[in-house]
């Protein structure tokens, strides 16, 4: 696959390590652990965005853009790294943020990546949860054109077909990394939520023959509509790619259950995963989508899904910035145990 003939700006740190855990495969006994650390991406603290953002912001370069305008929730890594992006190309951002959790702590509303967002230079709009967030960005870009700016509009996660090529590159990225050193993967595992990371993986991977099975572990969506999304999405960025059919609708799995109380919101495991990280490998997972995605990863080598003799590769979205808006979290975690 020939990527260089897609417009790239190259901002992202890039090959993201890829390390061997060796406390937490102890600790848990089973599979020998890997981790793709994508939280060291650069820009703003990193993470799974600034690889999509090199190809869509090369759109908006192209496209002659001013302003792009993007959509998430209150704390969006993607918006994060949206408006650092923009500021490195001197371009202005604007970005939607939704309440999906409903909570009113200041350290959530004004904290982690809002307060980043606002540092990197962007004009921030909230909008009330369960609104139609692509309605809210398109209106919002309209009223940005109707005064003349030349506006670039980017989906929430930046996930679609041209975003997706981030990941397209990722896969091809880390089968060089076990390639270069004699390893072979059984499975590789990462958080799944606006479909683009996933989606991209599957399609590079199914591009290439890689062999390695992929599982998302969804933080949103039911699994039936996850899989969905994130299949369409990867079928159409194997399609831009110029090898249609590559995917099939088998290589594309989700298990949705470890989403808890809802988008944003911590689950008891959640806490537990990003605990074992920091104090096992002094490894930062956030709260909404890697802790999500590591408590899926424990709990399946605890329950023998994944085995003793397997090499597991754990994605790292990044995301790290977001546990300050929810120290409140882990003062709770702590009573609880305090109290027990």
């Amino acid at each position: 696959m020939h990527l260089a003939r897609f417009p790239r700006i190259f901002l992202a740190h890039l090959p993201t390590p890829l390390e061997r855990l060796d406390r937490l495969t102890r600790e848990l006994g089973g599979p020998e652990i890997w981790i793709k650390r994508d939280d060291c991406t650069g820009l703003s603290t990193g993470g799974n965005k600034t690889r999509k953002l090199e190809f869509l912001m090369a759109e908006a370069e192209v496209a002659g853009a001013e302003v792009v305008m993007t959509q998430g929730a209150i704390q969006s890594n993607h918006a994060r790294q949206t408006a650092a992006f923009a500021a490195k190309l001197g371009m202005r951002c604007h970005i939607l943020l939704e309440d999906r959790t409903g909570s009113t702590d200041p350290n959530y509303t004004g904290n982690g990546n809002v307060l980043l967002d606002r540092l990197h230079g962007a004009t921030v709009e909230g909008c009330a949860g369960g609104s139609d967030m692509n309605a809210a960005l398109e209106a919002a870009a309209e009223r940005q054109r109707q005064q003349g700016a030349k506006v670039y509009t980017i989906p929430g996660g930046g996930s679609n077909p041209t975003g997706a090529l981030g990941y397209v590159n990722c896969a091809f990225e880390l089968v060089g990394q076990l390639n270069d050193r004699g390893l072979a993967a059984d499975h590789i595992v990462t958080a799944t939520g606006s479909a683009g990371t996933q989606a991209g993986l599957i399609a590079g991977l199914q591009a290439i023959n890689a062999g390695i099975p992929l599982l998302g572990i969804g933080v949103r969506a039911p699994k039936e509509r996850q899989e969905a999304n994130v299949f369409t999405l990867a079928a159409a960025t194997a399609e831009k790619l110029g090898c249609p059919g590559v995917v099939e609708r088998a290589d594309v799995v989700a298990d949705c259950d470890y989403v808890g109380e809802g988008y944003g919101i911590p689950r008891t495991d959640t806490i537990e995963a990003i605990r074992m990280f920091a104090e096992l490998e002094g490894i930062l997972l956030d709260p909404v989508y890697s802790g999500k995605g590591a408590a899926g990863l424990i709990d399946h080598v605890r329950k023998g899904r994944f085995r003793k003799g397997e090499r597991i590769v754990f994605l790292h979205t990044g995301g790290a910035a977001a546990l300050f808006a929810y120290d409140s979290a882990f003062s709770e975690a702590a009573a609880a145990v305090v109290a027990a």
